[in-house]
């Protein structure tokens, strides 16, 4: 496998060859049904949510605890070969997409909720505990986990911890870096490694804050303590239309002008509600080019007053319709069509791609406006969906991968929506992490310097690139084959793409 994630000139028999010597050196710490290596079984791991780059795994390796995660990782540093982890394979950046000739190690056996600390209100979980069962183990205790990305009903804290995954309610309750007080786990050559602490500090440098969303590429995790905060006494909902799609963006920068910070606030264009209301009946307005779901929550006299607010907020910005949640089974309903987006998107197309770009709240119309040209030029439909309050845009691009030039034309499409984003004043990822889907982007928005810096990092970390290597950050010679392209106005223009 090259520098970003594609099969070199490999052999069949070298293929074989390799393949033989991990499985007869991993037998001597795993057991039998931990290992799977035949075609049919490694199959399932060929790829995570963004389907469109497949790479079969040489071997997958389900540990079921950290005496075997350790043994594992030593003997892969010993003989050089790659490990790529894997939680529930729910990312969209192609973060678990496979090595040709390494191991995907799978963390899905490490399922336990190990401890609950209702004064501290922390929880210290295993890396594999699905997102959701945080919040449900604790509900008794009037507890929850805070940040719900939509995959969360499947979705493991440890993936959360590699992207830093975000969720509906990241405006006012933060990322999962926001959330998460400590991590354990292995470097690459089995060292166990802790950061952070349950205290509210740490001596030392925040390698907390650098593990957390460095997608798989300095260590294994393998449990996290995570912060819990109180249920909420109350939340409500505003579902408001609007007939303008400036209109929309617009209401959105007033309301965080207006020193509003709501618990959610998101934002769907018309195909995206048209999808998802055909998907889940939540109740949305099809007449609307965009509607905002704005949520409060806290006591109720908090909330009335907020609710208030937002809706004097949102008629000054133009909205034709303003609809707030009367009971927590309509709130539910509303947040439901958002929660199934993804979902309801993959029932009107073969595939999708989605990308997940950053910028300042001000610009939301200008880049949608600017997207609606784009789905022109490409001839390929694009619907809307994104964290408004934060300005973390999820573009969900229609095509069909089984047409090679509708996935030449859908990568293209996605890398000029990055591009612009950056223009912008934004970034290229928000919460979904680079992987490999944003390697050529990431030669757009850092210098060749700022990228050094970062694999410096990776190397403090792990020096021989064995822990997913390829991924997030793009090297020294794929960037400057990259800036060979044709150059308009002092902007990479995306006419061709390496591919990897």
């Amino acid at each position: 496998m090259n520098a970003i994630g594609s099969p070199q000139e490999v052999t069949p028999l070298q293929r074989s060859e390799q393949q033989a010597l991990i499985v007869k050196e991993l037998q001597a710490h795993l057991p039998a049904h931990a290992l799977l290596w035949n075609a049919e079984d490694t199959t399932p791991y060929e790829c995570d949510g963004l389907t469109a780059y497949r790479q079969r795994p040489l071997v997958v390796a389900l540990p079921e605890n950290e005496g075997q995660v350790q043994a594992l990782l030593r003997t892969c540093h010993r003989l050089g070969v790659p490990v790529v982890a894997r939680g529930a394979g729910t990312g969209l950046s192609g973060g678990a997409l496979p090595h040709a000739m390494g191991v995907t190690l799978s963390l899905a056996k490490f399922n336990k909720i190990l401890k609950i600390d209702k004064k501290a209100r922390i929880a210290t979980v295993q890396c594999g505990v699905r997102n959701l069962a945080i919040s449900e183990a604790v509900a008794g205790l009037g507890l929850y986990y805070a940040p719900d990305p939509s995959s969360q009903i499947a979705c493991t804290i440890g993936g959360n911890v590699a992207e830093n995954s975000g969720g509906v309610h990241c405006l006012k309750y933060g990322l999962t870096m926001h959330n998460i007080v400590k991590v354990k786990g292995f470097t690459m050559d089995g060292q166990e490694l802790t950061l952070g602490s349950n205290a509210l500090d740490t001596p030392g440098l925040d390698l907390l804050g650098v593990v957390i969303g460095s997608e798989g590429m300095l260590a294994i995790t393998t449990e996290v303590t995570v912060k819990l905060i109180p249920k909420p006494i109350l939340a409500r909902c505003i579902m408001a239309s609007f007939d303008d799609m400036r209109k929309a963006g617009d209401a959105v920068a007033s309301l965080i002008g207006a020193g509003i910070i709501a618990a959610g606030l998101e934002m769907m264009d018309k195909p995206m509600t048209a999808a998802v209301e055909d998907f889940v009946h939540a109740g949305y307005d099809l007449n609307a080019e965009a509607i905002l779901l704005c949520e409060s929550d806290g006591t109720p006299e908090e909330v009335a007053e907020d609710i208030g607010r937002m809706s004097d907020v949102l008629r000054a910005c133009g909205a034709t319709a303003i609809t707030v949640s009367r009971d927590e089974a309509e709130r539910l309903r509303f947040w439901s069509g958002r929660k199934n987006a993804f979902p309801a998107t993959g029932r009107i197309s073969p595939d999708y791609m989605c990308m997940d770009s950053t910028i300042p709240r001000k610009r939301l119309a200008d880049l949608l406006i600017a997207i609606q040209g784009m789905e022109k030029k490409y001839n390929l439909r694009c619907a809307n969906v994104f964290h408004a309050g934060d300005g973390n845009l999820h573009p969900l691009i229609l095509f069909d991968a089984n047409d090679p030039d509708q996935l030449h034309r859908c990568e293209l499409f996605g890398a000029e929506i990055l591009e612009t984003s950056v223009a912008m004043g934004g970034t290229v990822t928000g919460e979904h992490g680079v992987g490999v889907e944003k390697l050529n982007s990431m030669c757009v928005q850092f210098s060749a310097e700022e990228n050094e810096q970062m694999l410096g990092i990776k190397r403090a970390f792990d020096p021989l690139s064995l822990l997913n290597p390829g991924k997030v950050i793009p090297t020294l010679q794929r960037c400057a084959e990259y800036g060979k392209m044709l150059v308009r106005g002092g902007q990479l223009k995306f006419a061709d793409i390496p591919r990897f």
